[in-house]
């Protein structure tokens, strides 16, 4: 077993291990915010009190979120409220990175079209661009982001903005945003409606893409980061991208099910319920055989087209090692070994 698993292939066809905490073994936790550290207004189950024990370990924390809605310190303010200190200087968040984008194609002073928040607002003027949201107002290009305020006038301006010619940048693309009622539109879908009306693809600065994983070593200087996340399209696929490691949570949006039928570059390096998976070391996944797996109190294997799983302890053990067998290649049902695990 190696002391920590390495994002760059090496563990793709199992999740890797670690023998020593994960607070330990890497400097910094690039961690996503919702899904992971909280849902709407509230934090999730064990993020508070995880996070501060990584903290006191000497783990920097950073918050790298696809959400552009809010700027830093107002991200900042909200962890501070939940019992997770931060500044304004430890969010990182799609804004930023897309202001970086529009920064690097228009001149200095130019004025943006804004489809979006205060995030978009104050990245933007970070770089000395001035924000404006009406195409009379004359912008010489478009950044749109999530921001629950986003109605209809604003898509249309958007549109009318882009299928004039002027160069379009999203945040991101995610489709989903969770709340605390539930899953809900994400920017990923307003931004279909501008496509839709134009014809136009946008150049995306958000997860997964490598914008985004710039931004993030540039403002936090992280030399062994691992990536904290519950998106297997932005969170994971992004640390894939960027040839780090990931850890994934299951207290957003992706579900065991999905794990396991994950192409190469959406597959974690680790598993966990929730953020108590930083605090301690990864198990070992162990080949047993053609098509067997092992990982703690579990085995797993292929029988008859189906996913098999027997044991006992923790569940993800069980989990891990049916991640084991199905990234082997074939199409392999896993209802059954994942209702056994009671996932």
């Amino acid at each position: 077993m190696t002391e920590t698993a390495t994002a760059i292939g090496q563990h793709r066809t199992a999740p890797g291990g670690c023998d020593r905490p994960l607070t330990e073994a890497y400097d910094t936790a690039l961690l996503d915010l919702d899904g992971v550290v909280y849902a709407g207004p509230d934090a999730i189950e064990h993020a508070v009190e995880s996070l501060a024990v990584a903290r006191e370990a000497g783990m920097r924390l950073a918050y790298v979120t696809n959400n552009a809605s809010r700027p830093p310190r107002v991200v900042a303010g909200h962890l501070s409220e939940l019992g997770v200190p931060a500044a304004a200087e430890d969010v990182i968040n799609s804004a930023q990175a897309a202001a970086r984008l529009v920064a690097a194609k228009v001149p200095a002073g130019s004025k943006v079209l804004v489809v979006g928040g205060a995030g978009l607002v104050e990245a933007l003027a970070e770089h000395g661009l001035e924000a404006v949201r009406k195409l009379a107002d004359g912008p010489v290009a478009v950044v749109q982001g999530y921001d629950p305020s986003v109605g209809w006038a604003d898509l249309a301006e958007a549109s009318y903005a882009v299928a004039a010619g002027l160069p379009w940048v999203a945040s991101n693309t995610d489709l989903t945003v969770p709340t605390a009622r539930g899953i809900a539109p994400g920017n990923g879908t307003l931004v279909a409606a501008v496509r839709t009306a134009t014809g136009v693809e946008p150049e995306v600065a958000g997860k997964p893409l490598p914008p985004m994983h710039r931004e993030t070593v540039i403002r936090t200087g992280a030399r062994r980061p691992l990536v904290v996340g519950d998106r297997l399209d932005t969170d994971i696929e992004g640390a894939f991208n960027g040839g780090v490691d990931s850890l994934l949570v299951f207290t957003g949006v992706t579900t065991p099910a999905q794990v396991l039928a994950a192409p190469v570059e959406h597959r974690p390096t680790y598993l966990a319920a929730d953020l108590r998976g930083m605090l301690v070391a990864a198990p070992e996944v162990v080949e047993l055989g053609d098509w067997a797996f092992g990982c703690g109190g579990y085995r797993a294997w292929a029988e008859d087209g189906e996913l098999r799983v027997a044991g006992e302890g923790d569940v993800y053990d069980g989990l891990r090692a049916l991640c084991g067998v199905a990234w082997q290649g074939a199409a392999l049902d896993g209802t059954k070994a994942l209702l056994e695990l009671g996932l």
